[in-house]
């Protein structure tokens, strides 16, 4: 029987638009040459590790284009620009409270961005707990980040949904013994969890 729902953040239930984000700064090949040495990179994943401080992980981003270190820092600078809280994140977590389910966060997310921008994490306020990876210095997919979430609220693995837009991350939760569900939309997704939840009771 599921009992918990837990919610990756990024791309899930805050809109993370990083290349319209950089095309409003930068003219088109300026924002390319930027996103390729800051997104999806290993230097972005130790901004959400957070182990090493800003100015090295800006040194590594800059390493990645050296021609264009202003930019990355001007990118940085006002990345508070780039999140918005999608628009059904309140309600689907009331809604799934509402039916009985504790709901989490399970997020690979960087101080500095939560400090710019608290109010997009508005929806973690009816939530009863998560993680973020830079609280833990550690990441998705790392199977001890998902492990640390079930030892501190006491779930159960096979009594979890998991829902995020990484595959990977998935994977790692599928694999661990969770129900992942890869997210693409709230609109293709919303139906399939809530009627999974639905027969998981019957």
């Amino acid at each position: 029987m599921i009992k918990n729902v837990i919610f990756d953040i990024g791309r899930v239930m805050i809109e993370f638009d990083w290349e319209q984000y950089l095309c409003g700064l930068f003219d088109a090949q300026t924002a390319k040459i930027v996103s390729d040495a800051m997104w999806g990179t290993d230097a972005w994943n130790e901004l959400d590790r957070n182990v090493l401080s800003m100015d090295a992980v800006l040194a590594l981003f800059i390493a990645n284009a050296p021609d264009y270190a202003l930019q990355i820092r001007e990118a940085m600078r006002r990345i508070g620009g780039c999140p918005k809280m999608m628009s059904y994140a309140v309600e689907w977590v009331k809604e799934l409270k509402a039916k009985g389910y504790q709901v989490y966060y399970l997020s690979n997310y960087f101080e500095y961005l939560m400090r710019e921008r608290p109010d997009v994490l508005e929806f973690t306020k009816h939530m009863d707990g998560g993680i973020f990876s830079w609280q833990e210095q550690i990441i998705k997919p790392d199977p001890e980040i998902y492990q640390r979430l079930m030892q501190r609220y006491l779930l159960k693995p096979e009594e979890c949904v998991f829902i995020d837009d990484s595959p990977k991350n998935i994977a790692a939760a599928n694999a661990l013994g969770m129900h992942g569900f890869l997210f693409e939309s709230y609109e293709k997704q919303y139906g399939q969890i809530m009627d999974f939840l639905a027969n998981q009771t019957k």
